[in-house]
């Protein structure tokens, strides 16, 4: 029945292969039931609330991912966005959490509506491969970065950033900081060799290896510095009326002093970096698996984008900021994800995070950072596509600019954003003016505009 569902050969792909990419998926993933109930809670959001509602998110959007799309890519609340709903929206304006909620939902149902009227493959299509090389390459090196940084590895400097120090602080970020090493080189090994699923092991390998040394005194828990036991605090938990504290408070609004206008505003400043971010991941990770046909073009992209939109409301309905395609998908298409069959496993490990969230959470940060710094690595290979000639200097340094800007910015829209605008400038002052379509000059104007009044 499963072949016949997503048509597994035909992809070149098999049940375990599957199984495992959507495991690893879930895993590189799982950091974010424990970042948005912390970061909500900044708005006044209750966090175990959050929790559920993040689960059951992911869950079902990563299950329409699965079975309208046939595609490996997995969904949950969105890094970034849930930031500016919490600092930007709700303590930066002083507007309830509820209204900003509302604006979410709203955000998810125009994306329906776009996704059904051909609006967002329309700009999908349009961007030229060169560039989508590009993203894919800025992806990973924007997913390393965050490693480096889930890892401690890479920290606060007076130059911005610079590598930790492994001496101070040893017994709490500096063995993390070297077990994030010790794990990096174990995957890398375990991939040279061919082993199968070997970032998933990589991960295992190095949270083990975390907890013998908590257990040896030479990782010392200490709440107060951030280094908590790597041991889980408890296997289940079967409570949910939490749920009732966010579930449907979206439509439980007030719009006194908050106006229209500055609505409207939040509104769109969702939908624009949702819209870029997932058509950015679709781009990279769709790159990397395979997926984009000779034109560039991702056949089932309609559905993909449907998924997300649906996801983005149902999450705001539920309690979560907007629900997106999360980059870490591309963990799971490393170890050979190329179907739905990877998202449905990742979507059913969500749901069962509802039942086990004290066990998921406890997957420390230091060991699912080789994961990604490794996939960044796997996603680089892209750049080999890019042709840095004479002939093509304008094609390829947007793509350049694309690359280096999505890790420094920390943002793909911001990538995306930058070679866009760059792209359009380059072909138009080589006289190329003709080559570049329609709706890529619309986007880098609206880009422009989004800089000066946003």
């Amino acid at each position: 029945m499963l072949e016949k569902i997503f048509k597994l050969k035909e992809h070149g792909t098999d049940f375990k292969t599957e199984v495992v990419a959507g495991i690893t998926t879930f895993m590189t993933m799982a950091y974010i039931l424990a970042v948005n109930p912390s970061i909500l809670s900044e708005a006044g959001m209750d966090a175990n609330a959050v929790l559920i509602a993040t689960c059951l998110a992911s869950f079902i959007g990563t299950l329409c991912m699965a079975f309208m799309a046939n595609m490996p890519f997995a969904l949950s609340a969105g890094m970034g966005l849930n930031a500016y709903l919490a600092y930007t929206v709700v303590i930066g304006q002083g507007i309830s959490w509820q209204v900003a909620l509302f604006a979410v939902f709203v955000e998810g149902i125009v994306f329906i509506i776009m996704s059904l009227t051909n609006v967002r493959e329309a700009i999908f299509n349009a961007i030229p491969l060169t560039l989508k090389q590009g993203v894919s390459v800025g992806i990973g090196l924007f997913i390393a970065f965050i490693g480096l940084q889930n890892s401690g590895l890479c920290v606060d400097s007076s130059t911005l950033v610079t590598i930790t120090s492994f001496t101070e602080n040893f017994n709490t970020h500096g063995i993390c900081a070297l077990l994030t090493v010790v794990g990096l080189l174990t995957t890398a090994v375990l991939h040279i060799r061919k082993v199968k699923g070997a970032i998933l092991y990589g991960i295992v390998v190095t949270w083990g290896l975390g907890m013998i040394c908590e257990v040896t005194g030479i990782y010392i828990p200490n709440p107060e510095v951030g280094a908590y036991s790597l041991f889980p605090t408890g296997i289940m938990s079967a409570d949910f009326s939490a749920l009732g504290k966010t579930f449907g408070q979206c439509f439980k609004i007030d719009f006194s002093g908050v106006g229209i206008f500055n609505f409207l505003v939040i509104t769109f400043s969702f939908l624009f970096v949702d819209l870029f971010d997932t058509l950015g991941t679709l781009i990279g990770v769709s790159t990397k698996a395979g997926l984009l046909d000779e034109e560039g073009r991702l056949p089932r992209i309609k559905p993909a984008l449907l998924s997300d939109a649906i996801a983005t409301s149902a999450g705001a309905v539920l309690g979560t900021s907007t629900t997106t395609t999360f980059v870490e998908s591309s963990a799971g298409v490393a170890v050979g994800g190329r179907t739905g069959l990877t998202a449905l496993t990742t979507g059913i490990l969500f749901l069962l995070a509802t039942l086990f969230a004290p066990l998921f959470t406890s997957i420390p940060s230091f060991a699912t950072a080789p994961a990604l710094i490794f996939v960044g690595f796997l996603m680089f290979d892209e750049v080999i596509n890019i042709r840095f000639t004479e002939e093509n200097l304008a094609d390829a340094i947007p793509a350049y600019l694309c690359i280096v800007a999505m890790p420094l910015f920390y943002s793909i829209s911001e990538g995306i954003s930058i070679g866009v605008i760059s792209y359009v400038v380059l072909q138009t002052a080589t006289g190329k003016a003709k080559k570049v379509p329609l709706l890529i000059y619309i986007l880098a104007i609206l880009f422009v505009l989004k800089y000066v009044f946003l």
